[in-house]
């Protein structure tokens, strides 16, 4: 019998990824809404956009098995909301937000693992005193803002100054509206409790600042039990916030991945999360052996899942299917053609720009040939102006992606320089 998987945002790249999962022979897969809508915008209108899926669902002559997807918001905050409605498998939408709202996330946190939990507080950019309410609460400079809902690094930025932080408060007003109101839609469809209530989806989140070695651990949870199944690095390039390369497997000590699959179970369960996948980035501070929480992300990297294909032999897509389906994820080990495996940004660090070339399609393919299994994403094309790119940290813009595998991390940075030799990005109206 055929089971029908709809996949809110799905494109061509991942419809081909999840044709290779394991177990799929009987499975069809439906895009639910477009990437356009979902992904390749800042704008989200929730209600139109559930609207829309569900007179696509409704419409539908068959059984609706499983509603997937692994894009942050909006599409995160969505699938428990769709899931629900159709009787299909999904953590519940309050047990979702406990990880996705910042503060609610942080508070509980600091409920079963406050010694990997930073001091933070919530603030409105608003609110002309908050910079002094920010100090009441025992946070002193250098802390880091970032909204209670954001996606990647955007609207994220490091406080040394009362300065910095009219700079960020000015373009978190200017911004945060983009996030807020379709997050405060979302709010209103889940039972809250009042403390968490009136930390509406405009304040922000101010936190003592963390650092050292950063990585994610991926995971999920099927019937209760909490499995975490990869560490992952996060390399940044020196000197800036802005992310060079992910990394798998994982080159942290054995003992400190340990520790932080320990946590990552206490945590999970403390919150109640169930049947989905997430990922959980931390930081190890390797002079003070101190490991920190940085946040929870409720799906799989996307990222991430060329590199578990490469290394384990399939897409970590595997588990957002399986548990949509109802059955426990088949995740292998080491099943794949390489050891090591990443995909590296390309960015440019401007203000602003216009691209004024890009490689062509021929140029990128030639780039790619230079090493055998290399993918590339450009996610520009001429005239492009750079501050349109959706999904921007404050520091940079990514401009490509590259993906490839290796037997040796030292052989994949060489690889990757050979490739970015192939490729000739342009750019005019710089503001630096």
């Amino acid at each position: 019998m055929t089971r029908n998987v709809f996949v809110i945002g799905l494109n061509d790249m991942n419809a081909e990824r999840l044709k290779r999962l394991r177990g799929v022979e009987d499975v069809v897969f439906h895009q639910l809404l477009t990437p356009a809508q979902v992904s390749e915008t800042q704008d989200f209108d929730i209600p139109a956009m559930l609207m829309e899926a569900e007179a696509k669902l409704d419409a539908f002559d068959g059984s609706i098995d499983a509603i997937v997807g692994y894009i942050d918001f909006p599409v995160s905050t969505m699938l428990p909301l769709l899931c629900k409605k159709y009787g299909t498998r999904n953590a519940s939408l309050e047990s979702l937000l406990k990880c996705e709202h910042k503060y609610w996330s942080r508070k509980a946190m600091a409920e079963v693992i406050p010694e990997h939990t930073p001091n933070f507080t919530a603030f409105d950019p608003f609110d002309d005193n908050a910079l002094s309410r920010i100090g009441e609460a025992d946070l002193r400079f250098p802390f880091f803002v970032k909204p209670i809902k954001s996606s990647g690094s955007r609207l994220g930025f490091r406080i040394d100054s009362p300065e910095d932080f009219d700079y960020a408060t000015e373009k978190l007003r200017a911004e945060i509206g983009q996030i807020s109101e379709p997050f405060n839609y979302v709010l209103d469809q889940a039972d809250l409790p009042d403390d968490i209530k009136a930390v509406e989806g405009h304040y922000c989140m101010a936190e003592q600042v963390i650092g050292g070695r950063q990585c994610t651990v991926e995971g999920y949870v099927h019937d209760g039990d909490v499995v975490p199944y990869g560490t992952v690095d996060s390399i940044r390039y020196p000197q800036v916030l802005s992310f060079f390369y992910y990394l798998y497997p994982s080159t942290l000590p054995r003992r400190v991945q340990e520790t932080m699959w320990e946590v990552t179970r206490k945590v999970m369960s403390h919150i109640g999360y169930d049947n989905a996948g997430f990922n959980v980035e931390y930081y190890w501070d390797e002079v003070q052996n101190r490991i920190w929480l940085l946040e929870i992300n409720t799906r799989i990297a996307q990222s991430h899942c060329d590199l578990f294909e490469m290394v384990d032999g399939v897409s970590h897509q595997q588990v957002t299917v399986d548990l949509g389906l109802g059955r426990k994820p088949d995740m292998p080990q080491g099943e794949g053609t390489d050891n090591v495996a990443a995909e590296f940004f390309y960015r440019v660090f401007f203000n602003d720009a216009t691209v004024a070339r890009v490689p062509s399609r021929a140029e990128i393919e030639v780039a790619a040939e230079q090493v055998e299994g290399t993918r590339i994403v450009s996610y520009v094309s001429k005239n492009t102006q750079l501050s349109d790119l959706p999904e921007q940290d404050a520091y940079s813009y990514a401009v490509a992606s590259v993906w490839m595998g290796a037997k040796k991390q030292s052989k994949l940075l060489w690889n990757y320089e050979q490739v970015m030799k192939k490729l000739n990005y342009e750019f005019t109206d710089i503001v630096e």
